[in-house]
């Protein structure tokens, strides 16, 4: 075999292989994109069918801590309520499915949880802050006028070892909602402490989510910020 036959044989099995690698990736990256695929289309099937567009609404949105919060729309009688939370989600995969958890709703308001998640992944607070301004120019590209609210990370039992870190995220996002009169931030971290030691009470058996007591806390944390103009 010729010097040119090898180099075209060896030239054909690399772009063979090129093909195999970008294939390979592109269904690797639809998969992680797309877990939550079938949760997102539970929600937005619940609400298709209750959901009343001539009415004002607000969305609560993030991650397991809100969507386990069931009596949201009993607290709340006197507004239309959409809870979008989606277990394990992170902000990055908020922002993936924004259309449809958030935008499709032309909210009044957005209170947004998510970080808790991120950070137990070994996210930086500074990425998880960046990820959750893209979410928020998103919304106020949307519709300049809605009121985002961003809830603070909270603590918990089982990842206690990190507050370090889930402190530092309240900080920044506390910081960066203070320059937009339609940006807000709600502290949920002190209210379920008493002084410097978690609230053991207020947890379910995991230690990370919240029972009833939890969820009274963070109703009463957040009532003004929902009822208020």
């Amino acid at each position: 075999m010729s010097q040119q036959q090898l180099n075209l044989k060896t030239i054909k099995k690399i772009r063979t292989l090129t093909v195999l690698i970008f294939f390979v990736s592109l269904t690797s990256f639809g998969q992680v994109e797309n877990v939550f695929t079938k949760e997102v289309k539970d929600i937005t099937a619940k609400y298709d069918s209750i959901w009343d567009s001539s009415k004002e609404t607000i969305v609560f949105t993030g991650s397991s801590s809100v969507r386990l919060w069931r009596k949201l729309q009993e607290e709340f009688p006197n507004h239309q309520i959409i809870n979008s939370g989606f277990g394990g989600s992170q902000a990055s995969d908020l922002l993936y499915f924004i259309d449809e958890l958030i935008l499709s709703y032309n909210p009044k308001k957005v209170f947004i949880y998510e970080g808790d998640n991120d950070l137990w992944a070994k996210k930086r607070p500074a990425d998880v802050l960046d990820t959750t301004a893209d979410i928020i120019r998103r919304i106020k590209a949307k519709n300049a006028s809605t009121q985002v609210i961003l809830i603070s990370a909270k603590p918990s039992i089982s990842r206690w070892k990190i507050r370090g870190k889930y402190k530092r995220l309240n900080r920044k996002m506390e910081r960066f909602t203070q320059d937009d009169p339609n940006l807000f931030y709600v502290d949920v971290w002190k209210p379920m402490l008493n002084k410097r030691k978690l609230k053991t009470d207020i947890f379910i058996e995991d230690g990370l989510h919240m029972n009833q007591k939890g969820y009274d806390i963070w109703y009463a944390a957040m009532k003004d910020l929902v009822n208020q103009p």
